[in-house]
């Protein structure tokens, strides 16, 4: 680990907000924020699950970023090996037949973590350029199979696919889709699959059968024979952290299979450990035809990701006459690949994958016991990943108007008192801290949001 820097002087933290103000757009910020309706946060270290900013202030990391620095902030290891790699070679081309020795070892481990007979990887830089590749590939199979009508791709609603346009398309959040149509055609989207919300009905069917149902209506209406794939985050991440039903993802799969459609995992957020298993599908033992990844290959310390996918469908990619119409200028950078497995190695090591499902089950704990306050009406985790959902009445589950912004108070007020958690649509606080987290960290951080939560709870019943 890396130690923290000192507070930078007044004047310096002064002149580098004014330019971080006037000359950088932020991604997702608030292009009308008022003044003092956040505070000014310029980070200028990390250490395992702590940040610290630009004017000595430290934060617990409750999100891990952005759901990616799985083995912790710091790591001079990490660091160490990619100045080692850049001094040897820190960029080639891995277009045609070029390559070089951390990209093929790093495909070959992952062969080895991956559920099932996922064989091979496409690499990419981000999670929604995996994600528009994944819908290609998929495409691509199809037609190299005599069925170039199987061009829909279906999402659902609340999944959180990235925001390149193909991705933004796949996305069912109306925020990320509203002002930038038309989108991309073929992109279709069933409902989430949402446990707390669920109703039963009088057929006595579970939420899984009901959901998986709904999403095959789609299909159906659709018409099969027009649907390349199905495309799924394991947990919906960014659409508020919802797990489903243990019984969906197995319908989802048969349903799959009855249809002859692909099933995508999007395990962007899920993957490497975050949930307590190396990949989120692992808990419902569900083998995908395509697999996602980013974020944790590398604990974001160098941007990666990739789409694996399966033996068979590599060998029918590969009956394409020609080069592959498909590529990236960094797909394969080998400095963020020899980074990536010696970030897995470390994951391995130190069994963060058993340490987040053991953290877990405190996390868990600890969550559940924040309802005591009233304006909680579910908390949920699976692993490292939970969430806690506000409502203005717990018995009929009722929201908040969202002019009232519950949530983003929650969230400011933690961060005040020194975590950082996100505010979800919904009204959704989210928490994905980094793989190693302690127990008293884990302590200190529901001890903040107790007192966010109490905070919250009096200013809404002094303005109502």
């Amino acid at each position: 680990m890396t130690a923290r820097v000192e507070a930078i002087d007044p004047d310096q933290a002064s002149r580098l907000y004014e330019q971080d103000q006037t000359h950088w757009l932020h991604p997702q910020g608030d292009l009308n924020a008022t003044p003092g309706s956040m505070p000014k946060l310029l980070f200028a270290s990390g250490d395992g699950t702590t940040l610290t900013d630009i004017e000595g202030r430290t934060y617990i990391d409750g999100l891990a970023s952005l759901w990616n620095v799985n083995v912790g902030h710091g790591r001079r290891e990490l660091a160490e090996v990619a100045a080692e790699q850049m001094g040897r070679l820190a960029f080639s081309s891995a277009y045609g037949g070029f390559g070089h020795a951390p990209g093929a070892e790093l495909a070959a481990r992952l062969a080895e973590l991956a559920p099932g007979d996922l064989d091979a990887t496409f690499f990419a830089s981000g999670g929604a350029e995996a994600n528009d590749t994944a819908y290609k590939l998929a495409r691509f199979y199809w037609h190299l199979r005599g069925e170039p009508s199987r061009i829909n791709i279906v999402s659902r609603i609340r999944d959180y696919h990235g925001l390149t346009w193909a991705a933004t398309s796949a996305t069912g959040l109306a925020m990320f889709r509203k002002d930038f149509g038309p989108l991309a055609p073929g992109f279709l989207h069933g409902p989430s699959p949402d446990p707390y919300r669920f109703e039963p009905g009088p057929d006595g069917r579970s939420a899984g059968e009901v959901y998986a149902t709904a999403l095959e209506a789609v299909i159906l209406e659709a018409g099969p024979e027009t649907v390349a794939a199905v495309v799924a985050e394991p947990v919906q991440g960014a659409g508020g952290v919802i797990i489903p039903p243990d019984d969906y993802f197995p319908r989802v799969r048969r349903m799959c299979d009855q249809h002859g459609i692909l099933l995508i995992a999007d395990e962007v957020i899920t993957g490497f450990g975050r949930t307590g298993r190396w990949f989120g599908l692992e808990h419902w033992q569900v083998q995908p035809d395509l697999m996602i990844f980013a974020k944790g290959v590398t604990s974001g310390y160098l941007p990666l990701s990739g789409v694996m996918f399966t033996r068979q469908i590599f060998d029918v990619l590969k009956t394409y006459k020609g080069v592959l119409p498909h590529g990236f200028t960094y797909s394969g950078h080998p400095t963020a690949c020899a980074v990536a497995l010696r970030n897995l190695e470390i994951i391995e090591r130190e069994n963060l994958v058993e340490r987040s499902a053991e953290m877990g089950i405190v996390l868990g704990k600890r969550l559940a016991g924040l309802r005591k306050h009233a304006i909680v009406g579910d908390a949920r985790n699976l692993g490292l990943i939970g969430a806690l959902e506000l409502v203005q009445d717990r018995a009929t589950k009722t929201s908040y108007e969202p002019s009232l912004g519950v949530g983003g108070r929650v969230m400011r007020a933690a961060l005040a008192d020194g975590l950082i958690v996100r505010a979800l649509g919904g009204d959704i606080v989210a928490l994905s801290p980094p793989l190693v987290i302690t127990e008293p960290e884990i302590d200190r951080a529901a001890e903040i949001l107790d007192r966010a939560l109490e905070r919250t709870a009096r200013e809404l019943e002094q303005s109502s």
